[in-house]
Formats: C-alpha cells, sequence, structure tokens
C-alpha cells in the first residue's frame, strides 16, 4: 500500500508537468495567410503565430502540389514585402518597387 501512494506522489506532478510543456510547444505553429501564383510560379505565404515573421513557399506551376517546394525564402517583415518579393522575383512583374 506504501509503494502505491508513493508512486501517486511521484508520478503525478511529472504527468502535469509533462502536460504543460507539451502542450506549449504544440501550440506554437505557423499559418497559411495566402496562395497564389504569377509567372512559372506558384507560392504560400506564411506567418509566425504572433505574426512577427513571414516567409514564403514557392513552387513551379508544374511540381505536384504535394512535392516539397522549390525553395523557401523566409525574414520577410511583413506580408507586403513578401508578396512584392515573389511579384519582382518569380511572377516577373514591373511595379515601381522592384530594383531596376
Amino acid at each position: 500500500m506504501k509503494l502505491i501512494q508513493v508512486l501517486k506522489v511521484a508520478i503525478i506532478p511529472v504527468l502535469t508537468v509533462f502536460s504543460f510543456v507539451s502542450t506549449s510547444n504544440t501550440a506554437l505553429a505557423d499559418y497559411l495567410n495566402s496562395q497564389g501564383s504569377g509567372g512559372n510560379y506558384r507560392y504560400e505565404l506564411w506567418s509566425s503565430d504572433d505574426n512577427s515573421g513571414y516567409y514564403l513557399k514557392i513552387w513551379s506551376n508544374e511540381a505536384s502540389p504535394t512535392s516539397s517546394p522549390y525553395t523557401t525564402n523566409r525574414g520577410f517583415a511583413s506580408s507586403r514585402e513578401a508578396l512584392i518579393y515573389f511579384d519582382c522575383n518569380y511572377a516577373k512583374r514591373s511595379l515601381p518597387e522592384c530594383p531596376r
């Protein structure tokens, strides 16, 4: 009987701590904001869970929807900055923001 009480006292706190740790890690996620295409490429625009950063996943139009991205570009401060990057470098659009 004493062994069961010791196990309850030892196991319950450990399981409680483990559940908090695993819950906090799974709560962090990235979110798909938009999808689109231009030129010979298509993209997905993703953001961090706190909207502090954005990144693009880019595929060739011919690539399978389940394939790995052709490239992933990270470090954009805003969704606008990321989409301008796509438009200038992949969709080959002529925008005032595009470098000449």
